[in-house]
């Protein structure tokens, strides 16, 4: 079924991206892994759907909540398709 492989491939990607984003996350603990070309990629990936949630939920002192929220919002987009697969396909 072509319409279940579809699925199983977004649903990859957003797991992928969400890893991507944890990744990118505890590198900020660590001095000098962003600048690294490896947290440059991931900034460039990141970063423009993290701005996304920074711009409503503002960091409180040191603590950044937005990556936690953005990251249940992808967990949220991925059992919504699953729920409209399943709603056309099964």
């Amino acid at each position: 079924m072509v319409a279940y492989e579809i699925f199983k491939v977004i649903n990859t990607l957003i797991s992928i991206y969400s890893f991507g984003i944890i990744i990118y996350i505890f590198m900020s603990w660590f001095p000098g892994a962003r600048e690294s070309t490896f947290g440059e990629f991931l900034g460039r990936i990141c970063e423009p759907y993290l701005e996304q949630f920074r711009r409503f939920i503002p960091p409180l002192g040191m603590i950044d909540f937005s990556p936690i929220i953005a990251i249940i919002c992808l967990r949220l987009a991925s059992t919504g398709l699953w729920s409209i697969f399943q709603f056309f396909f099964m």
